[in-house]
């Protein structure tokens, strides 16, 4: 058995390259930072465009970047001079998985010839995030998270009937690829212990975001139906919803069962409304439902919106207030589960959102500060290359290596 409280950290010892740039890419290898690989961050002379996102900043840094790129090392390389590509191209026979996210076809035209390097390095996993995947007619096209929300029709089920489409809240094409792709990753490393060798991983951001339609897609293909915008309602439960109290706030109510149904009816004081023929079954509430919506959402204008989670909640019917963002993460910051992380850095504190992922009976890997630029290349090219420090010092005199110098944030 695992000694308690041990750090968990089940992908130490792997050494991951990340080419990435922005947000789908980051957040793969931020996950795997957090997982406990080796995340080395190369970068371009000026940096992650990322860094550059307004219009919040910590010193030169952009929350958006200082947000997924916890846990790693940065270094910053010119790849347009020879000597920086073939760095590059060093450190990749010393990873374990490189992952990019460029337009396919650019890694080649940049000089890293993906298939080239994967038989000089066969046990090498190479992963590739792309809007549209590295083959099919669109696999040249740009692409960016509203692109493949509007392309995949998770648009068009977002937001109320009758308005416009409306893109998510959070951006769902870039994350849920970097999901995808640590997921393949993982497996990746799982087949690579039994068989020997590496593989390349073809994640697209259009692909992820339709896999996620789940029961939707289903219906469509199924039924032969066009799902229609879902505003804050569910197309197959009419009492999986949301609210309005009597103080103008917002609640969710999720009674998707008999059990749950009565349970409604009691905590809103409507009993006729249980023994009512019209809505005796979730069958019969769904026909029904523009006669019953009304019943509820009157019932609901008589308390306020948080006046209803006690007697709701003493019915057996799952409820919530709608938070704000600063809301929740309050919740999360007083749960103790370690979703509002701290990172510090010799100058500066920031809080970020943490890593759902637990393992249980193990402590959590202490986060570090995203990087500054360049800050790392002394360490890792010591580490990774053997490279003394005078010829680290060389390689920055001659612009093939930038950024800051010292790890200091």
């Amino acid at each position: 058995m695992k000694e308690a409280n041990k750090v968990a950290e089940p992908l130490a010892g792997y050494r991951i390259l990340d080419l990435t740039t922005f947000l789908s890419g980051p957040f793969c290898t931020q996950i795997l930072a957090d997982l406990g690989a080796e995340v080395v961050k190369v970068e371009a002379p000026d940096g992650d465009s990322s860094r550059a996102i307004p219009p919040h900043f910590v010193d030169e840094d952009s929350a958006y970047y200082l947000g997924i790129n916890r846990n790693k090392r940065s270094i910053a390389v010119d790849m347009k001079q020879a000597e920086g590509l073939a760095l590059v191209k060093r450190m990749i026979a010393r990873a374990d998985v490189v992952v990019e996210n460029y337009r396919p076809g650019v890694a080649q035209r940049i000089g890293l010839d993906i298939d080239a390097l994967r038989a000089q390095h066969p046990k090498l996993i190479w992963a590739s995030v792309s809007g549209f995947g590295q083959t099919g007619p669109w696999r040249d096209r740009p692409a960016y998270d509203m692109i493949v929300q509007a392309l995949s029709g998770v648009m068009s089920l977002t937001g109320e009937p009758g308005r416009p489409a409306v893109r998510l809240g959070i951006p769902a094409g870039d994350m849920v690829a970097g999901m995808y792709c640590a997921i393949a990753i993982n497996a990746a490393l799982a087949d690579r212990e039994r068989e020997g060798q590496g593989r390349a991983i073809d994640v697209s951001m259009l692909d992820c975001q339709l896999a996620m339609l789940s029961y939707q897609s289903t219906y469509a293909l199924v039924a032969g139906v066009v799902p229609q915008p879902q505003g804050a309602r569910h197309d197959s439960i009419p009492t999986y919803r949301s609210f309005v109290g009597g103080d103008g706030r917002e609640l969710v109510v999720t009674a998707n069962t008999e059990r749950m149904w009565r349970g409604l009816c009691q905590a809103l004081e409507c009993p006729e409304l249980a023994e009512d023929p019209s809505f005796a079954s979730g069958a019969a509430r769904l026909e029904n439902r523009l006669a019953l919506w009304p019943l509820l959402e009157a019932a609901f204008l008589k308390r306020a919106a948080a006046d209803w989670i006690e007697p709701l909640n003493a019915c057996g019917v799952p409820v919530a207030l709608i938070k704000t963002v600063p809301e929740a993460l309050e919740d999360a910051r007083q749960s103790g589960r370690g979703m509002v992380l701290p990172l510090a850095s010799e100058q500066h504190e920031i809080e970020v959102v943490g890593n759902p992922i637990k393992f249980t009976g193990s402590g959590c890997v202490e986060a570090t500060y995203p990087p500054r630029l360049g800050a790392d290349a002394e360490a890792v090219l010591s580490a990774w290359l053997d490279l003394p420090a005078d010829a680290v010092g060389a390689l920055r005199a001659r612009q093939v290596l930038a950024g800051r110098v010292g790890a200091a944030q």
